[in-house]
């Protein structure tokens, strides 16, 4: 694994992630009615992200960038699975960019997110093809859905702390 793309992914995080809390919480807000009307079942989700104020977000996103930045000091420090662990949550976020791209095109619309997501897409596929020049596709599957289930239980967690801390 080369150092620039370790150190480079909490950097791309930060880009990426300071889209989100500049604009989620109004754009959730000015669009939740319409996006509970087109697409009623999402409605648990819709109405828990425009629960959330961009303090609470913002708290959300720190505490991801906590984790991301321990996994950083872990595979730094060379630490037994480290690789696999970076690599986990490296898919997770690339796999999170088309998400958003899916979602942009599901809405018609702009969504938080996809602007950066655009962006970071070449950066992800040129650390994605490094993953492939020194790691199996299976394995690659494997840890890419170990990095989603991860990531999606992380999220619930780090949006109640977000919402318990604002």
């Amino acid at each position: 694994m080369e150092l620039f793309f370790i150190i480079s992914f909490p950097l791309a995080f930060i880009i990426h992630d300071a889209e989100e809390i500049v604009v989620q919480h109004k754009w959730m807000q000015a669009h939740k009615e319409d996006l509970l009307r087109r697409f009623p079942r999402a409605k648990r989700i819709f109405s828990h992200l425009g629960g959330l104020s961009t303090k609470a977000f913002a708290i959300a996103v720190l505490e991801e960038l906590i984790l991301l930045l321990l996994a950083t000091a872990y595979i730094l420090a060379n630490g037994p699975f480290a690789k696999e662990l970076w690599i986990a949550l490296f898919l997770a976020f690339s796999i999170h960019f088309v998400i958003h791209l899916v979602q942009g095109v599901i809405v018609k619309d702009y969504v938080p997110g996809i602007i950066t997501s655009i962006l970071l897409i070449p950066y992800s596929l040129f650390c994605i093809d490094s993953i492939c020049g020194e790691t199996s596709y299976g394995k690659i599957a494997m840890l890419a859905a170990i990095g989603l289930a991860t990531i999606a239980a992380n999220l619930r967690f780090a949006h109640w702390l977000g919402n318990k801390l604002s």
